[in-house]
């Protein structure tokens, strides 16, 4: 099986082009979702969290409040370093643990991770495959600004808080840029699934 990464700076259309690879048959796991279950109420990481950070970030119902909690570790790199290595050693492990599973099971021929931070996280070594999707700033600014109801300065903030993608191009073994329109799009995504099929057949060859 081909082990893949999709990732990409906020709001560079990573969840389309997830949709449209899992369309074709990809097995994708959404980080954004493990985090979301290891943060639970009454879990291990929910409790260091909410001694850490305060019951202020719990909504009524004892769920952490994703927007509060955002709104501080945009806002400061020591707390989102703080709430990376909270999070990012267990859901590796998560991925992991689904990847063998998967491999016992032989149900699919590539696994794909849709993470955000893969690289700022330092676990792009991990995967056969790098995808990266990728926008010009001023259209992810306004994807930005209109899927959260966010200033266009507020926005900026947000992807400050990220690598910039001429730090992650370089990284990349396939770039989907999603400045144009949704048919360019699924196009250049389409391509890159024909891609992996590839590179599994090199992997199964022992070539990659």
């Amino acid at each position: 099986m081909l082990v893949a990464a999709l990732t990409g700076g906020i709001a560079t259309g990573k969840s389309v082009v997830a949709r449209i690879l899992g369309e074709k048959g990809c097995y994708i796991q959404n980080a954004d979702l493990l985090a979301h279950e290891l943060m639970s109420p009454g879990g291990e990481i929910w409790r260091e969290l909410v001694r850490h950070f305060g019951q202020s970030i719990l909504k009524n119902d004892q769920e952490i409040d994703r927007k509060k909690l955002g709104a501080i570790i945009f806002r400061d790199k020591a707390e989102r370093d703080y709430l990376n290595s909270l999070t990012h050693p267990p859901i590796m492990e998560k991925v992991r643990q689904t990847i063998r599973k998967l491999e016992e099971e032989g149900g699919y021929d590539i696994y794909i991770t849709e993470a955000a931070l893969v690289i700022e996280a330092g676990f792009h070594q991990f995967y056969d495959r790098l995808i990266l999707t990728h926008c010009r700033l001023e259209i992810q600014v306004e994807r930005l600004c209109r899927r959260d109801g966010i200033s266009p300065e507020q926005a900026l903030e947000k992807i400050r808080s990220q690598f910039p993608a001429e730090e992650k191009i370089p990284l990349a073994h396939y770039l989907i840029d999603t400045s144009g329109s949704l048919e360019e799009t699924i196009e250049q995504t389409e391509q890159v699934y024909l891609n992996l099929y590839q590179d599994l057949f090199l992997k199964k060859s022992g070539l990659l």
